[in-house]
């Protein structure tokens, strides 16, 4: 993992903490916890505040995440509004933290001068024991607390300005009088600086979790679709009238389901053209077959003549599996067609020709889940699905290592936003 560390590619655009005086609060926070303090001078973190200098440190990655739900959190700045979230059971916690920080942003501002703010997202369970416990989670809760106390002397600074305005004999109370003053020392003036997050219920909707190897959760109007290995605690056991089940195995059935529920932007011409989507796939199909098929071939090689020569060598190989044969066919459809016709092709490969429909509030799940379907293609799975990515780049040689590095920098790193946009539809 260092080469992709050195290149960015883990623990990317994180935020340097030093200086002894955040190095504190952190600890503060870490011993609230009950963890022991970092002895580190300088460290990078995440969103939530997660670090993997921490983490190697502590010898615990799940130092924020014990049980993988009621995950942790350690705000020291509110410029952690603008950060990936680089570890995580869940795939929606970077956007319950986004809309936490952005929902409260005064409150963080005046709060993070003078505290560090740290608490746990709280939902209905204390571990996931079968997917029931999963579904029972319908939102979350920030449990908001502060090293310093801070939230809590201006909550107590408010009550007694409230009684102070509602009893006329309160400004007779010099004990209170004094209390007050020496709350304001350490709050400032409530009226002016809000010190108490006004929103910390958020809904939890669609989403991916680690659990069970690897389950989604679509919630719909009338129904809530699971999608995992069979295989997980619990799976096809309970309220068949409000909870579907299917098998992460069964492409067709899938397929079907996101079609049918309008997440997907079917292959048209329109947008196949514009966006070079299955010249991608093709791309990183080719990259696929000759890493299983011709593995001493030196990847640093590959262009355009070498590629052509190597496909009329290995021919055979190639129409056996048929893939790269497929996606050039379906692009001659395309074109003379303006579309292209699914119902007689593979289920399995049919994901290939699709995305996520941009505008569909789902549309990073889906397009994670497709990328669960097209393994060859290591650059959807890095944007989308990286726990995946990051497993199939241990089963990498070094070449090969070194060849996917060089190809993320080269076409997705110097322009994330660009390359979401052309392939995907997305706006950042």
């Amino acid at each position: 993992m260092n080469l992709l560390r050195d290149n960015e590619l883990i623990y990317g655009r994180l935020l340097t903490v030093e200086g002894v005086h955040l190095i504190e609060r952190y600890n503060k926070a870490l011993a609230a916890f009950g963890l022991k303090p970092t002895q580190l001078s300088s460290f990078e973190i995440d969103r939530t505040g997660f670090s993997p200098q921490v983490a190697e440190e502590l010898g615990d990655y799940s130092y924020l995440d014990p049980y993988e739900v009621n995950r942790r959190f350690i705000i020291l700045t509110p410029a952690q509004i603008e950060l990936p979230v680089v570890h995580t059971a869940f795939s929606n916690t970077s956007q319950l933290m986004y809309e936490f920080l952005s929902r409260n942003r005064r409150a963080i501002d005046a709060l993070t001068i003078k505290d560090v703010i740290y608490g746990e997202i709280e939902d209905s369970v204390a571990r996931v024991e079968d997917i029931e416990d999963l579904l029972s989670i319908n939102q979350v809760e920030f449990r908001v607390l502060s090293a310093e106390d801070v939230l809590g002397k201006a909550a107590e600074l408010g009550r007694l300005a409230d009684r102070l305005k509602q009893e006329p004999e309160a400004w007779r109370d010099d004990a209170m009088l004094s209390r007050m003053v020496e709350l304001a020392k350490v709050c400032g003036d409530i009226r002016e600086n809000a010190l108490v997050p006004d929103q910390v219920i958020f809904r939890h909707n669609a989403f991916w979790t680690s659990h069970f190897g690897g389950l989604y959760v679509f919630v719909d109007p009338d129904m809530t679709t699971v999608i995992s290995d069979p295989s997980a605690p619990g799976f096809r056991r309970s309220r068949p009238w409000q909870v579907s089940y299917l098998s992460i195995n069964d492409a067709e059935r899938v397929f079907d389901f996101l079609l049918s529920t309008g997440r997907l932007d079917l292959p048209r011409e329109s947008w196949l053209d514009q966006s070079g989507y299955l010249e991608h796939r093709a791309q990183m199909t080719m990259r696929g077959l000759i890493r299983r098929i011709d593995p001493g071939a030196d990847p640093a090689r590959i262009d355009k003549v070498w590629l052509q020569t190597w496909i009329h060598n290995h021919a055979d190989e190639v129409n056996r599996d048929g893939t790269f044969p497929f996606l050039n066919a379906a692009k001659r459809e395309a074109v003379q067609t303006g579309r292209i016709d699914l119902n007689e092709i593979d289920p399995a490969r049919r994901f290939l020709l699709v995305r996520a429909k941009p505008e569909h509030p789902d549309a990073w799940l889906t397009n994670m889940l497709i990328a669960d379907f097209v393994p060859d293609d290591f650059m959807s799975r890095y944007v989308f699905n990286k726990q995946t990515f990051y497993k199939d780049y241990e089963g990498f040689d070094e070449a090969w290592r070194g060849h996917v590095v060089d190809m993320l920098k080269t076409n997705y790193l110097s322009d994330k936003a660009g390359f979401r946009a052309r392939l995907y539809g997305l706006a950042d």
